[in-house]
């Protein structure tokens, strides 16, 4: 490891990177890259007869830790945080956007409009390793839904973002999902 480290480091001092950036999400609990800190880091997993199938990798990124190792604190926190999905097979558009709106149902969110506006970066179906970022500025009070191959919405208000972080941090039918998400903090 040690080897291995020095070499990354002269490499990165070599293409002005620093060592902390070469190795970030390599394991490290507490990795940092470009200010956000990796909080956690999961893989969806849809039950099909019996059979679990994994549906996307999802990560979690904040710019600020909360004070509590929660996961409604991460919920209720209004700072610049994102998801990051990589996606581990084809689904549907119809498919993740339904998925979604349960998702929101069960955790009692009800803004139908801004439910919508923000499905409709899902325009095509998701392919096997795109990558879907779902982003809330704090500054701004919106929360961003990015889609390789797809499209780009976003929406208005802390009610939202917290409507969005409680899809994988609230009520799931996956529970273990919400706590690898934290489990970095």
């Amino acid at each position: 490891m040690q080897r291995t480290f020095t070499f990354v480091a002269l490499l990165a001092l070599l293409l002005g990177m620093s060592a902390q950036t070469a190795f970030a999400g390599k394991g490290n609990s507490t990795a940092v890259f470009d200010d956000w800190i990796h909080t956690g880091t999961s893989i969806r997993v849809k039950t099909v007869v019996f059979v679990e199938v994994n549906v996307y990798e999802i990560n979690h990124f904040m710019k600020q830790r909360p004070a509590s190792k929660s996961k409604q604190a991460v919920i209720d926190m209004d700072v610049d945080k994102k998801f990051v999905w990589k996606m581990m097979r084809d689904v549907e558009k119809d498919k993740i956007q339904q998925a979604l709106k349960d998702a929101f149902a069960m955790n009692g969110y009800t803004d139908a409009g801004k439910i919508s506006a923000g499905m409709a970066a899902f325009s095509g179906e998701l392919k096997d390793k795109s990558q879907v970022t779902i982003e809330y500025n704090a500054e701004k009070k919106t929360t961003t839904f990015t889609v390789s191959g797809g499209g780009t919405a976003t929406v208005q208000g802390v009610d939202f973002m917290k409507g969005v972080w409680s899809i994988w941090l609230g009520k799931i039918d996956q529970s273990k999902l919400g706590d690898q998400l934290i489990s970095k903090l």
